[in-house]
């Protein structure tokens, strides 16, 4: 079986099943990435990797493919049968724990900020959020963590072209990379994780 077959006997239709997120864990069982249910499958099937049950189990492929799909579990089709779709990888050769690396995007200064206004402290509706230079763009104000914070739309305007202090508002706290760790980062980016991951996750 190959990445090309997988795909071939899921048809168009389940091809959603191929997209499901599937924890990665490195040789010492610390939570690395995430990864489609098609690349886990063919490191699974590739013997690069083995996958981890719910009792926390490890399985290679061979063993994998005996254990039944139950009415919770996501079912791969193939040839007369379908295959338990794994939640959780473990990379049989692979030591390294990532940086967790946040990059700097509007979903991410809103996270760090909590989707709260640092001027007045109000949450309102995500569509009523901004992102504002402190120090502002048109006089050389960066893009940047520290010079970026979450605004609602009557203070970003109040504050207008002017710093802070200019406009006699105060920030709730001054603005950082945020540190976060891998499974933090994992965390904030998978919709729905699984019950499955929270061993891990918890851990790491």
């Amino acid at each position: 079986m190959d990445a090309t077959a997988i795909e071939a006997e899921s048809g168009p239709a389940k091809r959603d099943v191929l997209s499901l997120p599937v924890l990665l864990l490195n040789r010492h069982f610390a939570p690395v990435t995430v990864a489609t249910a098609k690349r886990a499958m063919c490191l699974l099937y590739g013997g690069a990797a083995h996958a981890v049950d719910q009792e926390g189990d490890t399985h290679d492929f061979s063993d994998w493919l005996t254990l039944p799909v139950r009415a919770d579990d996501d079912g791969l089709p193939i040839i007369g049968r379908e295959i338990r779709v794994p939640r959780v990888l473990h990379l049989l050769r692979y030591e390294r724990t990532p940086r967790a690396i946040v990059r700097l995007t509007r979903k991410n200064l809103m996270l760090r900020d909590q989707f709260q206004c640092q001027y007045c402290a109000k949450r309102p509706s995500q569509r009523d959020l901004n992102v504002d230079h402190v120090m502002p763009r048109s006089r050389g104000g960066a893009d940047s963590w520290e010079n970026l914070v979450v605004s609602c739309r009557f203070c970003n305007l109040k504050k207008g072209r002017r710093t802070p202090q200019e406009a006699g508002m105060t920030l709730l706290r001054p603005p950082h990379r945020p540190r976060w760790s891998t499974a933090t980062q994992i965390l904030l980016v998978a919709r729905t994780p699984y019950e499955e991951w929270d061993p891990f996750l918890k851990a790491g």
